[in-house]
């Protein structure tokens, strides 16, 4: 695919995970790349592995709940890349607890990270992606439709993205910017430079987990639903910005579960419980 050839993205949380899946596929699109996150070592890590695969890509390092970063982020890349195509929030954390156990500040600090990192992302580059036919891209989860028990104040962070895209895409849909909204299950950690064994994240999950099942622990907080490749996924969320989608589910028959909650609520709570 020539699409990505030369454009310029940013990716917050460019180096693991999801994030990192989407900075490879546009290193070997011929894409030019810049990848944020908070650790220089894991920076430095994830550029290697990315020029292995050809790709042209600069890092930037910092917080992206810090304020006035994602300005200084979008700034950064127009001066080095040139203007900006696509901006992707692929910075996120989720958590295990019962939402009532969880605290204030462990609820103010997924709401930074998940909800008003990708705000600010999206109020600093909206313009120049508009100016450039260009692509907004929110990670969000299949927590952004529906919310599973356990999760904590996951899933309270994470519905907000459906909002954000859906007035981003009235509001400035018509002077070019194409937002698009990614709800996907459990994604897979696969590659040496992540957490490469599955048991790792969930020891993670474990550790943060108080009075929940240990079912909660795995990924998708036990969700009856097989892990993500994310290196697929990172295809499908590509081909969904050349297309111009407002929305990407995967797997795509939880879209079945999304309308039946909003059909009858009784109904999607037992659905829910049935899936997890």
């Amino acid at each position: 695919m020539d699409y990505w050839k030369n454009k310029a993205c940013l990716l917050t949380g460019g180096t693991s995970g999801l994030g990192l899946a989407l900075a490879r596929s546009l290193a070997r699109q011929g894409a030019k790349i810049a990848i944020n996150g908070r650790d220089p070592k894991r920076l430095a890590a994830a550029a290697s592995h990315l020029r292995s695969q050809g790709g042209e890509v600069i890092t930037l390092a910092g917080d992206v709940t810090e304020k006035g970063l994602a300005k200084q982020l979008v700034a950064e890349v127009i001066d080095s890349l040139g203007p900006l195509d696509l901006a992707c929030h692929a910075a996120g954390r989720s958590m295990r607890s019962e939402l009532l156990a969880t605290t204030g500040e462990e609820f103010e600090a997924l709401w930074r990270i998940n909800t008003r990192a990708a705000f600010d992302l999206a109020q600093a580059a909206a313009d120049p992606l508009a100016a450039n036919q260009g692509h907004l891209v929110l990670i969000g989860s299949l927590a952004s439709r529906v919310a599973p028990k356990y999760l904590g104040a996951y899933p309270a962070s994470k519905f907000p993205l459906a909002a954000i895209a859906q007035q981003l895409r009235l509001e400035r849909g018509p002077s070019g910017l194409h937002t698009l909204l990614v709800c996907p299950g459990p994604i897979r950690r696969q590659h040496a430079s992540e957490q490469s064994d599955a048991s790792e994240t969930e020891d993670r999950y474990r550790s943060e987990t108080r009075g929940v099942p240990p079912s909660a622990a795995q990924p998708g907080g036990g969700a009856k639903v097989r892990a993500l490749d994310p290196d697929r996924l990172a295809e499908k969320i590509l081909q969904a910005c050349v297309r111009r989608q407002p929305e990407l589910v995967v797997p795509g028959k939880s879209r079945l579960l999304f309308i039946l909650s909003q059909l009858s609520p009784r109904l999607g709570d037992w659905l829910l419980q049935k899936m997890t």
